[in-house]
């Protein structure tokens, strides 16, 4: 055995170890989401989609589902159309202090979570936006921005700035140069943050507390209600919900990479 080789065992041990102790929370919520009693029993005594049918059946699960995924549509439209945008800009623009313009469209991600919805909660109700649908959606979209930033600026890397020149000597005006140059050959990058924006939008619980107001109840601020009301094996349905769809959208992700 090589001591490479044996390094790489390793490394992909330790990495195994790290994916169990992040998923074993859900190994309880799995089983709890079809116990058949209300009173929550690990492990459960019998096998039952009674919770997963009250979340298609309740009203208010159906409204909070109905209002994440409107603000996370709208929200990823309008984060990918600004990150995208942003990185051509910074892209194609000659001017100093780049760095530092990145760097400051980036602290949405690495700004606490609590620090940004409270400055975006005086902000938005000074402006009257707080406790609306349009001002939800705009908060959200303070934190996805930068993500679809990040991915966009990595696939524009590997973009030939050439292509631009050659379409523009060809007699094609900006925007037919973007849409049928630029876009097709950064659309992995594009579809990347899209999902990226899609998945913070939808896990988003700190700002739309803030932010929310009654009638924009979200899955998360929904499962925190439920929470505080009674504990309900509906809230670990919602939450394995929740985890598919993170699921889901990581392996879009991948494939994006993957084709990038």
């Amino acid at each position: 055995m090589s001591a490479a080789w044996a390094w790489r065992v390793a490394i992909g041990a330790l990495a195994l170890l790290v994916l169990a102790f992040l998923l074993a929370p859900m190994a309880a919520i799995i089983p709890l989401s079809v116990a058949p009693t209300e009173v929550m029993r690990f492990p459960p005594e019998g096998f039952s989609l009674r919770w997963y049918e009250e979340i298609f059946t309740s009203g208010r699960w159906l409204l909070a589902a109905r209002n994440s995924l409107v603000v996370a549509v709208a929200t990823t439209v309008v984060a990918t159309t600004l990150g995208t945008l942003a990185a051509l800009g910074l892209t194609l623009g000659r001017f100093r202090g780049k760095a530092v313009l990145i760097a400051l469209f980036s602290l949405p991600i690495v700004t606490p979570s609590i620090v940004t919805a409270a400055s975006v909660f005086l902000a938005f109700s000074l402006a009257g936006l707080s406790g609306t649908l349009a001002g939800l959606v705009l908060a959200h979209t303070v934190v996805a921005v930068p993500f679809v930033l990040i991915a966009v600026l990595a696939a524009l890397k590997g973009f030939d700035m050439t292509l631009l020149r050659a379409a523009a000597a060809s007699g094609a005006p900006p925007h037919v140069a973007f849409r049928r140059v630029v876009v097709p050959l950064i659309a992995p990058g594009i579809l990347t943050g899209a999902v990226f924006a899609f998945a913070t939008s939808f896990d988003e619980f700190i700002i739309t507390l803030f932010i929310a107001g009654p009638a924009q109840y979200t899955l998360p601020r929904q499962i925190y209600a439920s929470v505080r009301e009674f504990l309900s094996p509906a809230i670990c349905a919602a939450s394995v919900m929740l985890f598919l769809c993170s699921t889901v959208l990581l392996a879009l992700t991948s494939w994006a990479r993957r084709r990038q």
